[in-house]
This record gives C-alpha cells, sequence and structure tokens, in this order.
C-alpha cells in the first residue's frame, strides 16, 4: 500500500482521496456485515471471536514492526527489514517463504495454499520513509498508543499507517481465520519489496523471478492493504495511479568546465561562472514562466486524454465533495489559475507534472558563509500519466536538457515506474465495492490516484492483472510527523482494528465467489 504505497501510497504520500469529506454522504453508523458467501460458510462468530482475542497480539505486532524500520534511500536496515518480513509471513500460516535477491534490496515471495480454486496476489513493501526524531510528539519508532480526538486510540510511529498497520491487519485476519480453526477461502501470493520509498528500482526482478512469475500468473488480482477511510468513514477507490520517475539533476563546476571545482570566496563571482545559476536556468527551462505546465519537448507526446467515462468518474466525486474542505487540508486558498472543482480534478487527474522536491547548493546553516558553491543539485519528480513510460520520460528530459546547453548537467534517476489503470468492471474492483456497500461505506470510483506506487509490473504484460488498494480503516501522517493509525476508534463510522481485520476477511470470502 502501501502506501506506496508508497500506496504508497505514492501509496503512502498525502493525497486527495484521503483527506476530501463527502457532505452529507456518510451520515450512516458503520456496521460490518459480512457477505453471502462469508455468512453461509458459518465461519462469522469463529474469526470475530478469534480476532477480538488475539487483538494485544495484532498491535504488539505493528508496534514491533514501526520498532524495526528500513529506510532504503539510507541503506538502513535492509537485510533486518527482510527477514523480519519473512518471519511476519511464516508467522501468519504462508507454507512457502523466499527471499528474493536482486540488484538492490531483496524481495520476498510467500505462498499460502490452502487448495482453495482461486488465487489472490497482495503486495506489501517492507521500507518505509526516513524521520527527524525531533518535529515528533512521541519517539517514531516507539508505536506509543495516544488518545486523538475524533477518532479515539491510535498508534503513532513511522510506518503506522503507510504500510505496517494496514499490512499488519491484512495479517492479523491470517491469525485469526487459523486461530478459528478455518482456511483462508482462497489461495495468497505475497509479494514484497524494501525500495518503495526510492522508486522501487528492482520491484520488476522480483516479479519476474522464476518462482515468483507462474504463482502471480494463477491469481485473479493484486490488492494492497490500506487504510483510507475518510473521517467521515467514506472510501475512494481508484482505477489506477500515476507513474513516476525521481530524478537528482547535479550542476557541478568540475563537469561543466566552467565555475570553480571546489567552493571559492564569493567576491570571486564577479569573474567566475557559477554552477548554481546555471542548474537554476536550466530548471527554469522545463515548466512553463508559472511553473505548471511541463516544458520539455515531447513531453505531451503520448499522454492519453481522459475519457468521457473517466470525465463522468471525476464528476460523480466532484458533486458531493467539500472544494474547502479539500483546500483546508492542503493549507492552499487558490488551485491552478483559480479554476473551478471539477476542472481542478480533472487537472489532478489528467495533467503529468514536473516538482521539484529539493534545492540544495553551498552553505544553508546559521548566518551566512559568502561562498561561491562548486555544486549544486535538485531532487525532482515527474509524475507521469497514460500512455507515458518511465524509459521515455527519462530520456526525453536528457535530450531536452542537451539540446537547451545543458548536457553538461547530470540527470541520476534512482527510481521509478510506467502509470496503471485497472478496469471498474474487475473482480478486484467490484468485489471491493461489495464489502464497502454491506458495511455502509460510502464509495467512489476515480480515474487515478495522484500519487504513485508500482503496480505497473502487475496491470502490464506478461500478467496484465487488476490491482487496486483496499482496507477499512484510518490512518493519515504517510511520509509527516507523527503518523498515526486507527486502532479504537470513537468515530462512528471510521472501522477500528477489529472491525478492518474482518474486513479483509470479508474481501477474501468476496473474491473467492464473485462471479
Amino acid at each position: 500500500m502501501t502506501q506506496n504505497s508508497r500506496l504508497h501510497a505514492r501509496l503512502h504520500e498525502p493525497q486527495l482521496d484521503r483527506r476530501l469529506l463527502l457532505q452529507g454522504a456518510a451520515a450512516s453508523v458503520l456496521i460490518f456485515r459480512p457477505g453471502a458467501a462469508f455468512a453461509q460458510s458459518g465461519d462469522y462468530e469463529a474469526i470475530r471471536s478469534a480476532a477480538q482475542a488475539g487483538k494485544e497480539a495484532s498491535i504488539k505486532r505493528i508496534q514491533d514492526w514501526i520498532a524495526r524500520p528500513t529506510i532504503a534511500a539510507e541503506n538502513r536496515d535492509i537485510e533486518l527489514g527482510c527477514n523480519y518480513m519473512m518471519g511476519l509471513a511464516k508467522e501468519a500460516g504462508f507454507q512457502h517463504v523466499e527471499r528474493i535477491p536482486t540488484d538492490g534490496a531483496p524481495g520476498v515471495f510467500a505462498t499460502l495454499d490452502v487448495g482453495a480454486p482461486r488465487w489472490m496476489g497482495v503486495y506489501f513493501m517492507y521500507d518505509v520513509k526516513q524521520y527527524d526524531p525531533s518535529e515528533w510528539s512521541s519517539p517514531p519508532l516507539e508505536g506509543r498508543l495516544v488518545d486523538k480526538p475524533g477518532f479515539g486510540k491510535v498508534i503513532v510511529g513511522r510506518g503506522a499507517v503507510n504500510q505496517k498497520g494496514p499490512e499488519a491487519t491484512f495479517l492479523a485476519a491470517l491469525h485469526a481465520i487459523r486461530a478459528a480453526g478455518k482456511k483462508p477461502p482462497v489461495n495468497l501470493a505475497l509479494v514484497c519489496e524494501g525500495e518503495e520509498e526510492i522508486g522501487s528500482p528492482h520491484f520488476r526482478q522480483i516479479v519476474q523471478h522464476p518462482h515468483v512469475l507462474p504463482a502471480l500468473k494463477k491469481c485473479l488480482g493484486i490488492i494492497i492493504p490500506a487504510g483510507w477511510q475518510n473521517p467521515n468513514g467514506s472510501v475512494q477507490i481508484n482505477l489506477g495511479a500515476k507513474g513516476i520517475i525521481e530524478v537528482q539533476l547535479i550542476s557541478s563546476g568540475e563537469r561543466w568546465g566552467r565555475g570553480p571545482t571546489h567552493d571559492i570566496h564569493s567576491s570571486q563571482k564577479a569573474h567566475v561562472d557559477s554552477p548554481a545559476w546555471r542548474l537554476v536556468e536550466a530548471l527554469q527551462t522545463l515548466v512553463s514562466p508559472d511553473g505548471n505546465t511541463p516544458a520539455i519537448e515531447g513531453w505531451f507526446e503520448n499522454v492519453r486524454p481522459l475519457t468521457a467515462r473517466e470525465k463522468e468518474l471525476i464528476a460523480q466525486t466532484a458533486a458531493p465533495t467539500s472544494e474547502a474542505e479539500a483546500k483546508a487540508a492542503f493549507g492552499v486558498k487558490h488551485w491552478i489559475n483559480d479554476e473551478p472543482w471539477e476542472t481542478s480534478l480533472e487537472r489532478l487527474v489528467s495533467q503529468p507534472t514536473v516538482n521539484i522536491e529539493g534545492l540544495v547548493s553551498g552553505y544553508t546553516g546559521p548566518g551566512g558563509k559568502t561562498i561561491l558553491p562548486a555544486r549544486a543539485e535538485a531532487k525532482l519528480d515527474f509524475r507521469l500519466v497514460p500512455n507515458m513510460t518511465a524509459e521515455e520520460a527519462l530520456s526525453k528530459l536528457k535530450a531536452h536538457l542537451k539540446k537547451k546547453g545543458f548536457g553538461d548537467i547530470e540527470a541520476i534517476m534512482s527510481g521509478g515506474y510506467d502509470p496503471t489503470s485497472t478496469p471498474e468492471n474487475s473482480r478486484v474492483i467490484r468485489a471491493q465495492q461489495a464489502v464497502y456497500d454491506r458495511a455502509g461505506v460510502v464509495n467512489t470510483l476515480f480515474p487515478r490516484s495522484p500519487g504513485s506506487w508500482p503496480g505497473c509490473v502487475f496491470t502490464s504484460a506478461p500478467l496484465s492483472l487488476p490491482a487496486g488498494q483496499f482496507g477499512l480503516g484510518h490512518g493519515s501522517g504517510a511520509h509527516a510527523p507523527d503518523e498515526y493509525y486507527v486502532i479504537d476508534s470513537t468515530n462512528p463510522k471510521v472501522a477500528g482494528l477489529i472491525d478492518a481485520t474482518m474486513g479483509y476477511v470479508d474481501y477474501l470470502y468476496e473474491v473467492a465467489t464473485i462471479s
């Protein structure tokens, strides 16, 4: 989910669909009701009792996982994270658990084969974003349980919602099924990576492994566990996600052949070129003067316009949604060009973007240092829409810089992948709608998430599987301080840990029988 997530996502960053409040649409209280297949099985009461009995163990599982962060950007505890993920899978009942080597962080592949007619795929990530403890109200690795007004008791920690909380809740569902003496209604294939938060540069190697690909080919689809209920209980079901490439642009005197090869006194600027100003000049060529429209040559060449159905879905989401609440959530007063709400949502779904994540050069500490830096760098992300590809985007970026006279500026891609799309009539999506509807959770379809996750590895050839996020429950703060996930909900419209756990159980039963 994974975030990235990721969901993360990426599944795992603040997104519009996690923030918007549907006006009056979620007046009813969440009441979990099992589907016909689940109810007729006679398993419901036993599994729910087992979930309740295992609640403290489920909470501890989340806390223990939070206490063991894997941070790919810092190359921190990669093997520890992989081994811990393997242990979690074994404890949840997966019979086959395997470490999958890559050119980067290893993946984890596991199968739970109960002899059921159908297979379902599940995507996990075991890495998390970086954190600064000084910005948190409680230690980010403690997983402290605190009372949060409007939500109840929540667990606070890095990875709480992105994605360890929802993933551990899915595992709790498997623990409850087994503790009740039952078997899952479908077979499961779990595929997990440790590099989602750096753009999943080696995830395709995991999926294409000769042990993994044949198992995934048997699946009817893939889900990412998620805690995406809004505060009013509603959920937005995304039918896809934008792709992304993350790129570091570096301007240096050494590579340029002009400017200093090491930092020098700023008085020399009168007769020495500046790599920092060169980078600024190069960045300005990437976008329109207002910074909002990509100006890279050929960038829109393969961009697919919105379909009539996609515009219809956007209108259905815009109509009952509070634009004021959305602006307040993001801390903004205007959309680009002061566009109307529905038009702005169409832009969100349809437009590729060029964004500066960070810009660093020279001295940034207290006071001044009067230097002329020899090096400047910017970190950017480029969001991609159908029918763009990550490979195409990087190639066009490099060609653009060279043509504009900035061929000396290094463009280093750290990770990225293509956009995803999943049909709304797929069983993966219709099963979600059925579970949400039974729980009284207002749900709407949306063409694609503006965030990104490596789902293209599933939705493209050779797998071409439907894929999406699913989960009751709520959390927020992905990539930010005080990230949290709801455990005991005092909000009658939002599921707590037990109902979220049962949601995954019901979803598996729904997938097992949906036509």
